[in-house]
């Protein structure tokens, strides 16, 4: 390369904004006062403000040491800079190229958290899929979206739990019901909260008819304290046991201690299946339940359904938030925002985030909000 193809003062000026957005003297502050709280050898007596305590930390402390990386790799650009000042025929102008595209990359990346501005995008979600319009081809696709979040999580070195799943008749599964744990996981998939549409030709149709096939991604954000966020009349709940079953292979506990739980006001069902004991899956429903509940709150406070977890929709034509084609052509493309890319397989495969990304964007830009 004979030119340097990037200006560094105008990573400089990423750099420091990125300094505001991350609130960096504020965070500064902070980890100084949760170090001498972790000090503490009376922290682990309550597990549960400890394990909070060190999660805030950690995730404090990464965002410090990412803008301080970023910081010395712009330096180090700058220093061969100069170097190539002094002497233009140095054969640096290749390296230097190579660290600032790796500064820009990563101040894009960084930029994106600034982008996570809701109440509970920092929130584990709690996540419902429910297969729509299709049969059994509905309950295949729901079943081909699950494996889709799981692969996600996967990559993003999230945990997924799963607490409940409905087998299809035929194929696939009816629903399912999990919660992703990870820094920003209810921020980050809030976008996929919608009905997602596949277009292919049917594996279950001897005329290989190409077929359309509708399910609902539901999410809410998780609390692990549920007296925290909403108060709960036990006298208004209908609890039933039941054998769980289902294809949550390992993740499922073949036992009678499964809870079902219907919120009798609002109607809203929910249940757990993977805990060793019943007393387990019920406190994990009422978990929930909760997320469900304040969800429910929101909506009719704000009443006008720009609460924090997106329109109740049909899960059937003229709904969808989002198209998988796959025959005629390859496509998936996004309703809301118009992204799309050509790859299905690698979206399949959990490969969302530019979809995550493209979508952020656009509530920035001043869309509804979600």
């Amino acid at each position: 390369m004979s030119e340097v193809n990037r200006d560094p003062r105008s990573l400089r000026q990423k750099l420091a904004e990125a300094e505001l957005y991350l609130r960096l003297d504020d965070i500064r502050d902070r980890r100084i006062e949760l170090e001498d709280v972790v000090a503490q050898p009376d922290l682990w007596d309550d597990t549960e403000r400890a394990r909070k305590v060190s999660q805030e930390l950690a995730e404090i402390t990464e965002d410090i040491i990412l803008h301080e990386e970023i910081s010395s790799q712009l330096e180090d650009a700058e220093t061969l800079l100069e170097l190539i000042d002094e002497d233009p025929d140095s054969g640096l102008k290749h390296e230097v190229n190579l660290l600032l595209a790796t500064v820009d990359k990563a101040l894009d990346e960084l930029e994106l958290r600034s982008l996570f501005t809701g109440e509970y995008d920092d929130s584990d979600a709690v996540c419902y899929i429910q297969s729509g319009e299709g049969g059994t081809e509905a309950q295949d696709w729901a079943e081909m979206l699950f494996r889709m979040y799981q692969r996600w999580s996967e990559q993003q070195g999230f945990d997924l739990e799963v607490t409940s799943v409905s087998e299809g008749t035929e194929a696939g599964i009816s629903s399912a019901e999990f919660i992703i744990r990870g820094r920003r996981a209810y921020g980050k998939l809030k976008s996929e909260h919608g009905v997602h549409r596949l277009v292919r030709i049917s594996p279950f149709n001897k005329q290989a008819n190409r077929h359309t096939s509708f399910a609902s991604m539901h999410l809410v954000p998780f609390f692990e304290e549920v007296s925290n966020e909403v108060d709960i009349d036990e006298t208004e709940l209908r609890i039933d046991t039941f054998r769980s079953s289902g294809a949550g292979g390992q993740h499922v506990n073949v036992t009678d201690s499964a809870v079902r739980i219907t919120h009798l006001p609002s109607g809203i069902v929910v249940s757990c299946q993977n805990e060793r004991s019943q007393h387990q899956n019920k406190d994990r429903c009422m978990q929930m339940l909760a997320a469900r509940l304040l969800d429910l709150q929101r909506k009719q406070r704000e009443d006008d359904l720009a609460s924090i977890s997106g329109k109740n929709q049909n899960v059937g034509f003229g709904s969808q938030i989002r198209s998988y084609v796959m025959q005629p052509y390859q496509m998936v493309k996004d309703l809301r925002t118009s992204y799309e890319v050509g790859a299905v397989d690698s979206v399949l495969d959990g490969h969302i985030d530019a979809f995550i990304e493209a979508y952020l964007r656009w509530l920035r830009a001043g869309s509804p909000k979600l």
